[in-house]
């Protein structure tokens, strides 16, 4: 089996996560994946476009000014999360969360970029796609 090739996925936080998986999928055309969480509240979610790649989303919530609402989040697939984080630190760059291990199983580090927007680099590499 080859290994899939490195993949960036946007991520995004909605007032209405839910709402907002409706209209991705059945307006856009997105194909919801999986998702996680209670209620109305969506902790993870990964649509995948027909034609490749997809996008990541979860409610807003309040977690300490890690995911201010208005900043753009990028999540890269990486196989070395700690190697990305050493060299970010060896450069100053702001840690906004040292590496940590996700209820998911993904190991996973956040960096702020200069201008102000979220880089989450993990081992994640989405569920795999439903056949059809």
């Amino acid at each position: 089996m080859t290994t899939p090739p490195p993949q960036v996925w946007p991520a995004f936080r909605a007032k209405d996560a839910r709402g907002l998986i409706r209209f991705l999928v059945e307006v856009l055309g997105f194909e919801e994946t999986v998702s996680y969480g209670e209620g109305d509240r969506v902790d993870h979610a990964q649509l995948d476009w027909p034609e490749g790649g997809g996008v990541m989303l979860g409610s807003r919530r309040d977690d300490g000014g890690q995911w201010p609402v208005e900043a753009v989040g990028c999540y890269v697939v990486t196989a070395d999360p700690d190697a990305v984080h050493a060299r970010a630190v060896a450069a100053g760059a702001e840690v906004v969360r040292e590496p940590y291990t996700t209820d998911y199983g993904s190991r996973d580090v956040t960096i702020r970029d200069p201008e102000g927007n979220l880089w989450q680099f993990g081992t994640y590499r989405g569920e795999p796609r439903r056949a059809g």
